[in-house]
């Protein structure tokens, strides 16, 4: 599922057509009632993994969900197109995505310091999230999207590691110099994230995720289902100690 940093390169490919007026729109998601030609693209925001495409007429919330992607031509080799708006050079399409139909309500009420990649982001609103569940494990909270919007599996898991935080461990084991320094790798690691995505070296990056061999201790990477979500974790339990 593509995390926060992609879908910032995502905004990045996109905000060329921002003022650019729509001549025509195709895909399994266009609504029926709207006919958005002639009509121009005021804005695109994002928060976390979600991506909106602002009109004057429509808001088009998109999520990539799992295994989503976009073009900036129409693809002919696949046929999963969700929506696509075509621009006067060129377009945006999505495939394989999840294309919902917003309000300007819904943008009010986004907590855009809750976003790992905003400027507007707030570690000490983020504790405070954490620390009203305390019984949520910490790999539950680096994913909860309320908390950390735009943090995904590969960040949850390289931030623990640079952390040196089990991943099962509970907020209430984690004092708040613990949680800060999780908020720090966080975003550190999001950061990096986005600068290698963007020479396509992610994997460079990996210490831990999908490695078998710790690079810290030469220990065992542990891979275990963890938290209430159930997504995998890799871990070392000589470097990442469980906290009672």
């Amino acid at each position: 599922m593509p995390e926060g940093p992609t879908i910032v390169l995502m905004k990045e490919d996109l905000q060329k057509f921002e003022g650019q007026k729509v001549i025509s729109m195709s895909g399994s998601e266009v609504p029926k009632t709207v006919d958005l030609s002639g009509e121009t693209l005021r804005e695109i925001k994002t928060f976390g993994k979600q991506t909106y495409l602002i009109f004057d007429k429509i808001i088009f919330k998109i999520h990539l969900m799992m295994f989503g992607s976009y073009s900036l031509s129409m693809r002919k080799d696949i046929d999963t197109l969700r929506l696509g708006l075509t621009f006067k050079e060129d377009g945006m399409y999505f495939y394989t995505c999840v294309v919902k139909v917003a309000d300007k309500s819904e943008l009010s009420k986004i907590n855009w310091e809750a976003d790992i990649m905003s400027k507007k982001w707030s570690d000490e609103k983020a504790i405070e999230k954490m620390q009203k569940h305390p019984e949520m494990m910490i790999c539950d909270a680096l994913m909860n999207q309320d908390i950390f919007a735009g943090v995904g599996n590969i960040i949850k898991n390289e931030a623990l590691f640079r952390a040196e935080i089990h991943p099962e461990n509970l907020i209430k084991n984690l004092n708040k110099a613990k949680l800060k320094m999780i908020i720090k790798k966080t975003k550190d690691y999001a950061s990096e994230f986005l600068k290698y995505k963007r020479t396509d070296t992610l994997s460079k990056t990996f210490q831990v995720y999908h490695k078998k061999t710790c690079m810290k201790c030469g220990e065992e990477i542990f891979k275990k289902e963890t938290g209430k979500s159930r997504r995998m974790s890799f871990f070392c339990t000589n470097d990442q100690k469980l906290l009672k």
